[in-house]
């Protein structure tokens, strides 16, 4: 286990565990952050742990020509149910997803010290929100890192139901228009599936964020 310093440095991704730990420690200032977005890597651990670095051996990532948008999500969307927005709420979006509860998990791995880091992220420019209204009322959205080819998706919530569909759905048409390769959403959970994210192998992942243009 490779154990950080005050370095700006992280090992090859070679290096990383079986599970995808590739480091301990270290901060979460802006130019690691952003060091680690870029060499595939993110930060996520629980509030008594050590921060722990993940690039995990296969990535679940949105190439945007498989975008499943149901019959019934389509039907939410013509009907003008909610309004998106993009980063005008960013603090309000990781709170929201710091509190919100979720289905067979206990507490959540964003920490204070996270939300504060990320919320930097966006004053700098590079951490970006969608956020969800309903009668004037934040329901749903999400948050990532934009690396102006790759948005890496971080967290998403919703309040009501399919706000949150309504926020991946509005980004990931966004950025296809803007010509970027993927977006980024981790690891594998049914949801993402659903939507018609697919697991990639790393290597794979890494040849796409190296590929900037």
């Amino acid at each position: 286990m490779y154990f950080l310093t005050k370095e700006l440095y992280f090992p090859p991704i070679e290096m990383a565990s079986p599970e995808g730990i590739v480091a301990v420690g270290g901060d979460l200032s802006p130019e690691r952050l952003v060091l680690a977005y870029n060499s595939g890597i993110f930060p996520w651990f629980e509030d008594d742990e050590p921060i722990l670095w993940w690039s995990p051996p296969e990535r679940m990532v949105l190439f945007f020509e498989d975008l499943k948008v149901s019959k019934s999500m389509r039907n939410i969307i013509n009907q003008r149910k909610f309004k998106v927005t993009f980063n005008t709420a960013f603090r309000d979006v990781i709170l929201n997803c710091k509190k919100i509860s979720r289905k067979d998990q206990q507490g959540t791995w964003i920490t204070d010290n996270m939300v504060e880091a990320y919320c930097k992220l966006h004053e700098l420019g590079i951490a970006k929100s969608v956020e969800v209204w309903q009668d004037d009322k934040l329901v749903g959205g999400l948050y990532g890192v934009d690396l102006g080819h790759v948005f890496c998706g971080e967290s998403m919530f919703s309040k009501v139901p399919n706000a949150s569909k309504f926020a991946f759905i509005a980004l990931a048409k966004q950025l296809e228009l803007a010509n970027y390769h993927l977006l980024d959403c981790q690891v594998y959970n049914d949801h993402l599936a659903s939507l018609g994210c697919v697991e990639i192998d790393r290597e794979d992942f890494l040849m796409v964020l190296k590929s900037k243009f």
